[in-house]
C-alpha cells in the first residue's frame, strides 16, 4: 500500500505538468484505496454470519459491501492498465507516469 502511493507521489513530483501526467489519473489510486479499506473493514465472521452481532444488514449486507469493494478494486486495476496502454505505451511519450499509475494500483491490490 505504502509503496504504491510512494511511486505515484514520485511520478507526480517528477512530472508536474498535466501534459506529462494527467491529474485525473490519480482517481484510480483514490478508488483503489477506498476499495482497500472497504474490503478490510469486513471480517470473515461477518461474511459467514458467525459474528457476535449482525450489524446493520447482517451477512447479506457484509457480502454486498465486500462485492462492491472488490468491484472497485478490479475496476481501478483495469482502468490503470487502460491508462498505461492508452495514454503512454501507444503514444511516443515517456512511459514512467503510466507505469507509476499501474504499479500504484497493482501494489494496493496485492
Amino acid at each position: 500500500f505504502f509503496t504504491g502511493w510512494w511511486i505515484m507521489i514520485d511520478a507526480a513530483v517528477v512530472y508536474p505538468k498535466a501534459e506529462q501526467l494527467n491529474h485525473a489519473f490519480h482517481t484510480c489510486g483514490v478508488f483503489s484505496t477506498l476499495a482497500f479499506f472497504m474490503i478490510n473493514a469486513v471480517s470473515n465472521a461477518q461474511v459467514r454470519g458467525d459474528s457476535y452481532s449482525d450489524g446493520c444488514l447482517g451477512r447479506t449486507g457484509a457480502r454486498i459491501w465486500l462485492f462492491i469493494g472488490f468491484m472497485l478494486m478490479f475496476g481501478s486495476l483495469i482502468a490503470s492498465m487502460w491508462i498505461l496502454f492508452g495514454a503512454y505505451v501507444t503514444q511516443n511519450t515517456n512511459v514512467y507516469p503510466g507505469l507509476a499509475v499501474f504499479f500504484q494500483n497493482a501494489l494496493i491490490f496485492f
